[in-house]
């Protein structure tokens, strides 16, 4: 399913976004500095987003435009990053097709009836842009606000989806995963497909919108050996990747502990390669192969460290990063909660300097 309707906007990244250095290094062009953004840069370690925040549900949050914007906003405001991750969560997209479920504090989503049976699909509708007209609502108003900066749409990859749906929440070992994935390898590809179209969904609303990138997040793919990925992951990713190829805007792919998955990751369809903090830039590069950016990787608990060694590490990851065709300077995972936040701005201005052309 590739390509792009007739209604859409025209291929590539708005107009006003398509020279600033984090899309050039996506694409693998020369840059006047490394660019930086942080996974969940907007949220938990501000302050200003606690503020905001203040009696509003994760879920009602993520559906309020003027919400959405203000938080989306804020660490582009403090931390001088070079793009901007729409706020939202990955199980958004299911939650607007109608599956019981919520975010629940200090556990993350749980499912009221994880699917485990055939007729369990029957659950999952297609996902059509009125179910998430609050989404192109908020990024409107971004993009507005954002100008040359561009913004960063993202979803949920079939499998960490899959997973919670499956498991009913969070798990630390995936056994009832697993189960399917092996006990059922039929239903479990038709999961799969039918949450690679529910993502693709997602993100073309993103895009339509006005994001000038996409991040497709598998969380827990990691859980996962090489030749499980190849065989019942793989294909669903790809179809996703596929499906957004006509936009001509860079796809991102990022998983935690996918050391062992990170050619196959590239495989998929992405352009750029996140990375965890486990592997170092050159070796990952040695992965993934020549054709492809790569993103990442400080270790999000350094930034407790005083700032000589938060520096000194990321002197280390911009050393590995030195001779790669592109790189976008990130976290190896998510901002960490407890996090100072002036340790954040304070790494994006060594970045910038350590890297100014």
């Amino acid at each position: 399913m590739r390509g792009v309707s007739a209604n859409t906007r025209p291929p590539g990244p708005p107009t006003q976004t398509y020279d600033s250095a984090f899309l050039k290094a996506c694409r693998r062009e020369p840059v006047p500095h490394t660019p930086v953004w942080f996974m969940r840069q907007a949220g938990r370690s501000l302050p200003e987003y606690l503020k905001v925040r203040e009696g509003v549900p994760m879920l009602e949050s993520c559906m309020r435009p003027e919400l959405v914007t203000e938080i989306t906003l804020q660490p582009v405001r403090r931390h001088k990053v070079d793009a901007a991750i729409y706020f939202s969560d990955i199980v958004v997209p299911l939650k607007a097709i109608g599956v019981d479920l919520d975010i629940k504090p200090g556990v993350g989503p749980v499912v009221a009836e994880p699917i485990r049976r055939r007729e369990d699909l029957a659950r999952l509708r297609d996902l059509t842009p009125d179910d998430v007209a609050y989404v192109t609502e908020a990024i409107g108003a971004l993009t507005g606000e954002l100008g040359a900066t561009p913004l960063i749409g993202f979803a949920g990859a079939p499998f960490t989806l899959a997973s919670y749906l499956v498991e009913g929440g969070p798990s630390r070992n995936h056994e009832n995963t697993k189960a399917l994935m092996y006990g059922d390898p039929g239903l479990w590809a038709d999961l799969l497909d039918r949450l690679a179209d529910i993502t693709a969904a997602f993100l073309k609303v993103q895009i339509e919108a006005g994001a000038s990138a996409v991040q497709l997040f598998d969380s827990w793919v990691g859980a996962l050996a090489p030749d499980d990925y190849r065989r019942s992951v793989m294909p669903a990713s790809a179809k996703v990747f596929d499906a957004v190829a006509g936009y001509g805007v860079p796809r991102i792919h990022f998983g935690v502990g996918t050391g062992e998955l990170l050619g196959l990751m590239g495989e998929a369809g992405a352009d750029v390669v996140g990375v965890d903090w486990r592997v170092p830039l050159d070796e990952a590069a040695r992965r993934v192969g020549p054709g492809k950016a790569l993103q990442g990787n400080l270790d999000p608990a350094v930034l407790f460290a005083p700032r000589e060694a938060v520096e000194e590490q990321a002197g280390r990851v911009l050393d590995a990063a030195a001779g790669l065709e592109g790189h976008v300077f990130n976290l190896g995972h998510g901002v960490l909660p407890t996090t100072n936040p002036d340790a954040l701005t304070r790494l994006v201005e060594y970045v910038h300097t350590r890297t100014a052309r």
